[in-house]
């Protein structure tokens, strides 16, 4: 069974504008907006109401392995930008 492919951001450009009755240079201002807003924000966690939100997790150092040569190593401490799912985008979408 082939897997369906995800929307492009033309489509869904196409999508909100037809929602909002706004044209697609409209729409698309809106989103490029919302985007640079949630990276600004996501330091202090960033939330979309009922989809989820952005969050900077703070990732312990940790024993790897390298895949090449086998040998241990340290992967060093570091910050990571984590999206937590909103339970009911859970609940619609599964």
């Amino acid at each position: 069974m082939a897997k369906a492919k995800p929307m492009t951001k033309s489509q869904i450009l196409d999508h909100l504008s037809k929602k909002t009755g706004t044209t697609k240079k409209l729409a698309g201002q809106f989103l490029d907006e919302l985007v640079a807003l949630s990276y600004k924000e996501a330091k202090k966690s960033f939330v979309l109401p009922g989809l989820g939100k952005l969050v900077v997790v703070n990732r312990k150092k940790r024993m790897g392995r390298n895949p090449a040569t086998g040998a241990t190593m340290v992967i060093p401490a570091k910050k990571v930008l984590k999206f937590r799912i909103a339970k009911a985008a859970k609940d619609a979408a599964l």
